[in-house]
């Protein structure tokens, strides 16, 4: 390899900065992140280096550059637009056999910066030897899309904790065991849910008697569709996941983000077809749980709407297995957006209200004389099969049999379409409507030919 990786502590450490533009303020910002004691060479500094300058943080040591600035600094950086100056700093850096860094300009550098994932006590460098720093950043950005931001505090209480750990295991190899049991354990998710006395508190509970393996459950909301509606916390999840249960409704393109050597089981459940029971669904949550395993449930949409995640945190809690939720957008935000129907609109609708087609057996009876007010947009989910009853009450409530209305299939997905019609034509718009399909009523509607961007509308 070209270059040998390391991490510097700059803390207290004097630093030597030429230049005082744009690049050298982004350069001074990241030096003084580190704790370096920054001093500056240049004519003239820019607004910000100068509140730098008067707050004390920074040293404004000379306006010339001259070699004997390089005597007693622990590296020295380059960020002037001045060749042939900056090829001077160079040579007198090499000269004193000191760390230079010339931006942009490989030729003149003995050390380079790489892209940096900062997750505070965790750090991540990447770097192509200086041969394509845009390809570093790149893939910065999607490596840093698989990192939680709770690894941070995670480092920390691991740092505080590693000394006593090592004085009650004394053997290596069970050291490594209780670190890798514990980042798997209880302990991420009371990190991730900010419960960070908890977290500590269970690092001794685990030291003392080591537990079970009793995993953990993420109830994950895949979104409508569009693999890129899906959090980073989701993906995060996903990747982290030996078991993930998901639902008919979740894409092929959000399945493939699932860690290739997780299990995956579907408990997908369809209008009239109900292909796993959620009493099943809710033993299967359990039982894996309590067999150690990171289990998501992945849910289309988001789990707390219309998704019955309320129902399966309440079979995880009397369980006494930890859990955490990770929304998603749903499709009566999602959908609605990539057709162009805004639900709310100062001159159209001041409300809306979001409605599953069908309830249980034993609930209450709609109000329909509420859901039938004018400059209401009214979001169906799963109400395809009771059209012509919804269609039908909300007209004997007062709505009129001329409200626009729209029934979007695959939202957000490449083969999205909208059928656009009138109330009392609902039953009709949506025999033959593709699945899954929203309905939404109101006078928003109307705005779907001007404001349609995504995808096929009819």
């Amino acid at each position: 390899m070209d270059y040998y990786p390391l991490f510097a502590r700059l803390q207290q450490r004097p630093v030597l900065v030429v230049g005082a533009g744009q690049v050298a303020e982004r350069k001074v910002d990241s030096l003084l992140q580190s704790g370096a004691i920054v001093r500056l060479v240049a004519p003239e500094l820019n607004a910000v280096l100068q509140q730098w300058l008067d707050a004390g943080r920074i040293e404004h040591i000379a306006t010339e550059f001259a070699p004997e600035h390089i005597q007693n600094v622990f590296l020295v950086v380059a960020a002037t637009n001045d060749a042939a100056l900056n090829q001077q700093i160079f040579a007198a850096a090499e000269a004193a056999h000191t760390l230079c860094n010339v931006v942009d300009d490989l030729q003149n550098c003995n050390f380079i910066v790489p892209a940096l994932i900062d997750r505070g006590a965790l750090q991540i460098a990447i770097s192509t030897g200086g041969k394509a720093p845009v390809l570093a950043r790149i893939w910065r950005q999607k490596i840093e899309a698989l990192l939680p931001e709770h690894l941070s505090d995670a480092a920390n209480i691991a740092g505080r904790w590693r000394g006593k750990v090592k004085e009650r295991i004394h053997s290596m190899s069970a050291r490594r065991q209780f670190w890798e049991r514990l980042f798997h354990s209880r302990f991420d998710t009371l990190t991730a849910q900010g419960k960070l006395t908890e977290a500590e508190n269970e690092i001794e509970t685990q030291l003392q008697n080591p537990p079970q393996q009793n995993g953990q459950v993420v109830l994950v909301g895949a979104g409508p569709g569009d693999v890129g509606l899906m959090t980073l916390k989701g993906l995060q999840a996903l990747q982290d996941a030996d078991i993930v249960l998901y639902d008919a409704l979740v894409s092929d393109d959000i399945l493939n983000l699932i860690r290739k050597d997780a299990q995956r089981i579907s408990v997908g459940k369809r209008a009239g077809n109900h292909s796993v029971m959620q009493e099943k669904t809710n033993e299967l949550l359990v039982q894996y749980a309590l067999e150690g395993k990171r289990v998501v449930r992945l849910k289309g949409g988001d789990p707390f709407v219309f998704g019955r995640g309320g129902e399966e945190l309440q079979v995880l809690q009397q369980a006494g297995i930890a859990y955490r939720v990770i929304p998603g957008i749903t499709a009566g935000l999602g959908a609605t957006a990539y057709a162009g129907i805004p639900l709310t609109h100062r001159k159209l609708a001041q409300t809306a209200t979001f409605i599953t087609g069908h309830c249980q057996a034993d609930g209450s009876d709609i109000d329909w004389q509420s859901l039938a007010l004018s400059r209401h947009t009214l979001v169906v989910y799963m109400g395809t099969i009771n059209a012509a009853t919804i269609a039908e009450q909300l007209q004997q409530h007062g709505r009129s049999s001329d409200t626009p209305v729209a029934v979007i299939s695959n939202g957000t997905r490449e083969n999205q379409s909208t059928n656009k019609g009138v109330l009392k034509d609902l039953p009709q718009l949506t025999s033959n409507a593709p699945s899954p399909a929203l309905i939404v009523i109101g006078e928003v509607v109307s705005l779907h030919e001007q404001l349609a961007w995504f995808g096929e509308h009819i």
